[in-house]
């Protein structure tokens, strides 16, 4: 059994329809060249290879499933189990590998996280703020422009 959204339900028994319907015993996807017959790994990978030519791309089959596998990890709609599932691993360990973050939306993130208002800073009820200034020294906002104000930098 194959998990599919309603848009593929509908995409495939258009598929379906288009061939002139299928038996429930045979395989569904189907050469179109030379006799008709069930498509193997191997015709997928050429259909792939040519349409990569076209393209001038290099992917695989192993690259869409992959991709497939980021899209839904990354989909809040779905958990990692359903994800696993969907893919058919033994151990969830092997699905996690999809939930690693690409680079560009790691620095996407990090530039949200350092650019965003801060709050000022407060202390607990029953602190005095001068005996915090005593024990810790005054407090300063440091500017990353100027190198002389910098955390660490020597004073004059």
């Amino acid at each position: 059994m194959v998990p599919l959204s309603p848009e593929a339900v509908l995409w495939l028994a258009r598929y379906i329809a288009g061939r002139g319907g299928c038996d429930l015993d045979e395989m569904v996807w189907r050469t179109l060249r030379g006799p008709d017959r069930a498509l193997t790994y191997s015709a997928l990978r050429r259909v792939l290879q040519r349409a990569n030519d076209r393209l001038g791309t290099n992917w695989t089959v192993h690259d869409l499933r992959h991709t497939a596998g980021v899209r839904m990890a990354n989909d809040p709609a779905l958990t990692l189990t359903d994800v696993q599932t969907i893919l058919g691993h033994a151990d969830i360990s092997t699905t996690t590998i999809y939930t690693v973050p690409r680079v560009e939306e790691m620095f996407d993130r990090l530039h949200a996280y350092y650019t965003r208002p801060r709050s000022a800073p407060t202390l607990p009820a029953g602190y005095d703020p001068l005996d915090m200034e005593t024990i810790f020294g005054a407090a300063r906002n440091h500017s990353l422009d100027d190198p002389d104000d910098a955390p660490g930098a020597a004073s004059s």
